[in-house]
Order: structure tokens, then C-alpha cells, then sequence
């Protein structure tokens, strides 16, 4: 096997715990709480009832057995590392692994004169393999295909997104050492390191996912860690529509736009599904052209057979070899790309987007982040302007009109789904305003009881105006879409 025993030569195993067992002292009774004040004015969720002096007990019991299991795995983890021959472990496999683990376990159980019943004992070697082969207690959320989001606040407070809502779950890390040690287990693996003078990484997990963290000093009650989870299954038009994100008319209305090479940009704020919706929208796109796409954190997953990808790379440990977006996106110029789709566009390299699309690229995406199109349109501006071009304003919204000719409003509301809450054509300028024309909205009705937002997907009555050049491409677009509802 992948062991080397060492047991010790004398003297007895060192015990460090004392035995798990189910007793622990007997709590105070709780006291009475008081009653909640309710305001008659407008309804409010009623308060938890006082825990009773027996349920505080039980709780108080539980949470002593999950310290003392924690302070367990720590020591087993130890003797893991010591008794391991980890330059095997590349090669075995997961059952054999985890029995070696089982093996070790159990004699270092007896040594301690720990007794465990069998469900703990399976849950403990689960959690130390996830220890020596995995990101630990992050395992078991990285493998929940419910959570997309898990952020860490600290080596106590671990909160998870599913359905678009916040949760905090009752996974621990052990302290700020136990969770440091899995942030550097994390980013060594790509070459990268965080420390005191470096306190910051962004970096991709094995699965795809993206991860980010901020260590002390700089991140104050704890490091900070958030985990973007990498999505299995790609969501097509279908699945969205299927969702509710937006209806079929504009699905009809994005094949058209995407197919016929109108320049698109996906706004939205963070969570909204920015990439989601360009992943989906780049299902359009034929198959006989060459796309490349340029990302900071490679999250594409594009379906086409000509696709080259290209990752941005920060600068190393002596502050050299970094590689931005906008290399990227120079180099991708002489690449001979029908399209270019960047993830997000966030700085300098916005300049190079607006002339690709404007220099024979048609069909071009990306992201951007902001709260609505003409705010687009704003933030489109002001990356210009930060990149240190000198331009007028009225060239710079020539530029832009030219470029862009679609922005799709992505958003996330209040009872966590996201909606395509608008799509805008840029229809030119007026003077030295960028002109623009609303196509389809989302239109908020009200708040169900629970929270859940009632809406619906409406045209304008605006008829679109590419409906020429959709038809010239094939795609002739019937005029109810582009008819409100009553």
C-alpha cells in the first residue's frame, strides 16, 4: 500500500482527546423570552419560539460532539500526513485510498481509546480524505450541484447561494490556520501564493470553478474566500426559456440578431448571469466560423468546433509576465477570428473591443457590468475614458454607436431569479447622443406572499430596426413578436 507505520518505539500513543461520547453537562434552563411586539400597521414574520430548556441541552450536546470530532480529525489528519507516502497518492486510486485512510484511522483510535459509532466513523473518513486529496470541508459544497456560489467569511462562517438566496451552513473550519492551508493548498496548485505581502489571489480550481481570496491583515475578521462553482451542463435557449428568463418571441428575436453578426454586449450586475446568457447566446453562432475567446477566467463553454481560447495571466512573484486582456485581445487580431468574444470587458481593453467590432468582426460579444443599457453606455464611456485615450466626447459615442448594435439587460431581483429584463438596439446618434430603442421589457406586476416577484415579458411595440438586414439573412421575423400585450 501507500503507508509506512511508524508506530512509537516507547512510551505510550499520545492521546491529546479524550473519548467522544454522547454526555456532556447539563445546560441552565433557558430563560423566558419575551414576547414580540407586533406592529399592527403591516404584517411581520413571527419570532422563533424560546428554546426550551431540553432543546438548548441537546444543542449544547451537538455542538460539543462537533468540536470534539473536529479537534479528532485535526490529530487524525497529522498522523495521515505522517504515516502517508504522498508521492504515491497520484497514482491510487480513490477505494484504495480511502481504506488505507480506514486502516490508519482505526488504529489511531485505538491508540487514543476514541470509540466512534459507524456513521461517524464513515462521515470522519469521508471528511479526512476530502483533508489529504481535496479543498477539506469545501468538498462536500463543491460537489453539491444545488450551490453556485460558496463564500467564506472566516474559519467559522461559511455561507452558500442556492436559487439565487444566501444561506449560512453549520460546515467549520477547524481556524485560521485549517483554513489558510487549503486557500495555499489551492493556490500553489496554479502557481501562485498569498501571503502577507501578496494578500490577494484570483485563480481556477481543477473543475473550472473561480476562486478568489483576501488573507490578514488586509481581510480583517478572517480570510475571505469566494467560489464562483464551474456549471456541468451548459444551459441552452431552451433550458431559459423553460426557466422563465425570458420568452420565446425574444429567443426568435436573439437567433436573428446573433445569426445575422449583430454586435452584442450582456449587462447585468454581478450574479445576474451575464456569462450564462452569453454561453447561450453564442449556441447561434455556425459552426464554420473561427471564434476566439478572451477571458480573465476561462467560464466559457462554447459548443462550436473552431473555438480558441485564451486566459489572461497576472504577473508573477518579481511583478513580470503578466498577460492582460487587451494582449489578448491584439494578439487575437491577427489570429484571423470570424468572431471575438470577450468574458467581460472591464478596463483599457475596451478600446480594442469597440475597434474589433468596428474593423470587420461583426458578430463580436461581451460583458460589462452595469445597471441598465443606457448606464451601459455610460460605463462604456468611462472605461474609454480611464484607458487614457484623449477623445472627444462626441467621437467616443460615434465609436460606441458604431460598434455596438445590441445590449441585453441581464438582471437578478429580490426572490433570487434572474430575468433578461431588457434588450435595447443602438440605432445611431442624435446630435451627440447615442439614440437607442427599447425592443422587450420586463414588467414587475407585484410580490407574491412569499416573496416571489410576479412579472411578465412584454414588446414595446417598437418594430425592430434590423428587421431589413434579418430578413436579407433568412430570418424573417413575423411583426406579432414586436406587438405588447394588452
Amino acid at each position: 500500500m501507500f503507508s509506512r507505520f511508524k508506530k512509537p518505539e516507547s512510551g505510550p500513543a499520545p492521546t491529546g482527546l479524550k473519548p467522544v461520547t454522547s454526555s456532556g453537562p447539563v445546560a441552565p434552563p433557558a430563560a423566558p423570552a419575551p414576547k414580540p411586539v407586533t406592529l399592527s400597521a403591516r404584517p411581520m414574520a413571527s419570532a422563533p419560539p424560546p428554546k426550551t430548556a431540553a432543546e438548548t441541552m441537546a444543542s449544547d450536546k451537538e455542538k460539543k460532539r462537533k468540536d470534539k470530532i473536529m479537534e479528532l480529525k485535526v490529530e487524525l489528519h497529522k498522523r495521515l500526513l505522517d504515516n502517508l507516502n504522498l508521492s504515491a497518492l497520484e497514482k491510487a486510486s480513490e477505494a484504495s485510498l480511502k481504506l488505507e485512510i480506514a486502516s490508519i484511522t482505526a488504529e489511531a483510535l485505538d491508540e487514543m481509546s476514541v470509540a466512534l459509532n459507524t456513521q461517524d466513523r464513515q462521515v470522519l473518513h469521508q471528511e479526512l480524505y476530502d483533508e489529504v486529496m481535496g479543498l477539506g470541508p469545501l468538498e462536500a459544497l463543491l460537489k453539491d450541484d444545488t450551490v453556485n456560489d460558496i463564500l467564506v467569511n472566516g474559519p467559522k462562517r461559511i455561507f452558500v447561494e442556492r436559487g439565487g438566496k444566501l444561506s449560512l451552513t453549520d460546515i467549520t473550519f477547524k481556524d485560521e490556520r485549517h483554513l489558510l492551508r487549503i486557500i495555499d493548498k489551492i493556490v500553489s496548485a496554479v502557481g501562485r501564493r498569498v501571503d502577507e505581502s501578496n494578500p490577494y489571489c484570483d485563480a481556477r480550481l481543477a473543475d473550472g470553478s473561480r476562486f478568489n481570496c483576501m488573507v490578514p491583515p488586509v481581510a480583517v475578521d478572517g480570510s475571505l474566500v469566494s467560489i464562483r462553482k464551474f456549471k456541468k451542463d451548459k444551459l441552452g435557449i431552451a433550458d431559459l426559456v423553460r426557466f422563465g428568463a425570458f420568452t420565446e418571441e425574444m429567443a426568435a428575436y436573439l437567433q436573428a440578431a446573433v445569426a445575422t453578426r449583430l454586435n452584442v454586449i450582456v449587462s447585468g450586475g454581478t450574479g445576474s448571469g451575464k456569462t450564462t446568457t452569453l454561453n447561450a447566446l453564442s449556441s447561434f453562432i455556425d459552426n464554420s466560423e473561427r471564434i476566439l475567446t478572451i477571458e480573465d477566467t476561462a467560464e466559457l463553454q462554447l459548443q462550436q468546433v473552431h473555438v480558441g481560447r485564451m486566459e489572461s495571466r497576472p504577473p508573477n512573484v518579481e511583478g513580470k509576465g503578466a498577460v492582460t486582456q487587451r494582449d489578448c485581445l491584439r494578439n487575437a487580431l491577427r489570429m484571423r477570428p470570424d468572431r471575438i468574444i470577450v468574458g467581460e470587458t472591464r478596463g483599457e481593453e475596451v478600446i480594442d473591443m469597440l475597434q474589433a467590432m468596428n474593423t470587420g468582426h461583426d458578430g463580436s460579444m461581451t460583458t460589462i457590468h452595469a445597471n441598465s443599457a443606457r448606464d451601459g453606455i455610460s460605463r462604456l464611456e468611462n472605461m474609454i475614458a480611464m484607458s487614457g485615450i484623449d477623445m472627444p466626447i462626441k467621437a467616443m459615442r460615434s465609436q460606441i454607436s458604431s460598434a455596438v448594435n445590441l445590449i441585453v439587460q441581464a438582471s437578478r431581483l429580490q426572490d433570487g431569479s434572474r430575468r433578461m429584463v431588457s434588450i435595447t438596439e443602438i440605432t445611431g446618434m442624435e446630435g451627440e447622443v447615442i439614440s437607442m430603442q427599447e425592443i422587450f421589457r420586463y414588467e414587475r406586476l407585484g410580490v407574491e406572499g412569499n416573496g416571489k416577484i410576479i412579472g411578465r415579458f412584454n414588446a414595446t411595440g417598437i418594430r425592430s430596426a434590423y428587421s431589413d438586414r434579418f430578413r436579407q439573412w433568412g430570418y424573417d421575423l413575423p411583426a406579432s413578436i414586436y406587438e405588447p400585450i394588452g
